[in-house]
């Protein structure tokens, strides 16, 4: 890959935007890459590892003169962020972000963005339940999702800019409207994640089932909630807190849903159970065709579950 930007700031330093360094150096996709996080012990642990050419004490002197500014923190915080670097954005720069829900970013985020300056939010699907600076690695992207949600009038170039590095990061990339992408990830991520919160919960209620028991018995499905429920408190309270009605809309379906499971286990309607079952399966089967994940005992995960 030839280079695409000639310099990218990456603001916050946890696995999403250590993760983007590693993979830019891979493919020499940016000349330079300046960081910053707000906490001064993650930037020394960032200079410590060689994460980042260059790590800043400021946000705003991450951002000078960079072709591309990346928002790697909580979705919360997105706002108070794009005030702080706003009077120092390059003109004809790109703003950019990663948080997993958008309208709620895109309003906190646009009214600070200078006219001078194109915003493409942006949303990589792509994770692991590791946070932190020294939790990244260059081929989280590979293979998977990255949606970009181009705002009204985004500029046609920098939208192709921005989903060239994408690609070049190893992602798939596609395109959204804000509302939309909010609807379908309260389906696909933040909906299982409170289910996954809550399942984790009940087995900690449940003091009839001892600690080591829900420990050493686990890999029978529970395993997987807990992987999801170890996931970052400070970026999912934020994420509930701003895609509200998408995901109270799917929790109410979901909840419909368990009644009429609950109503079938105690009538002893089979026949409902072995409909919903398969319908279900089929859905499992399709994310493997798709090439999102795959049949092995580990559920593809490799590196990222370690």
């Amino acid at each position: 890959m030839s280079q695409i930007y000639d310099r990218v700031a990456l603001i916050g330093l946890g696995l999403i935007a250590s993760s983007m360094f590693w993979a830019i150096k891979r493919a020499g996709l940016a000349g330079e890459v300046t960081g910053y996080a707000r906490s001064e012990a993650t930037r020394d642990t960032a200079r410590r590892i060689g994460l980042c050419d260059r790590v800043c004490d400021t946000a705003q002197e991450a951002v000078e003169g960079a072709d591309l500014v990346v928002l790697c923190v909580p979705v919360g915080a997105m706002g108070a962020v794009a005030e702080e670097i706003a009077p120092v954005l390059k003109s004809g720069a790109t703003v950019s972000d990663v948080g997993s829900v958008k309208r709620n970013v895109i309003d906190a985020v646009q009214p600070h963005i200078p006219e001078t300056v194109h915003f493409i939010p942006a949303h990589p699907l792509a994770g692991t339940e590791h946070s932190g600076p020294e939790s990244g690695f260059a081929e989280l992207f590979d293979n998977r999702w990255c949606l970009l949600v181009p705002v009204e009038n985004s500029d046609p170039e920098a939208i192709a800019r921005l989903r060239a590095l994408w690609e070049g990061m190893g992602s798939n990339v596609d395109e959204m409207d804000a509302d939309h992408h909010d609807l379908v990830l309260a389906v696909t991520s933040h909906a299982p994640h409170l289910i996954a919160y809550t399942m984790v919960g009940v087995a900690d209620d449940l003091r009839r089932v001892t600690d080591s028991e829900v420990i050493k018995y686990s890999a029978a499905g529970f395993r997987d909630f807990t992987r999801i429920a170890a996931s970052d408190p400070t970026m999912w309270r934020d994420v509930f807190l701003s895609n509200k009605d998408a995901t109270l809309e799917i929790l109410g379906r979901f909840t419909e849903e368990l009644f009429a499971l609950q109503r079938a286990i105690r009538t002893g309607d089979g026949e409902h159970l072995f409909d919903y079952f398969t319908r279900t399966r089929a859905i499992r089967r399709g994310i493997i065709d798709a090439g999102q994940d795959t049949d092995a005992p580990d559920f593809g995960r490799g590196k990222s579950s370690t």
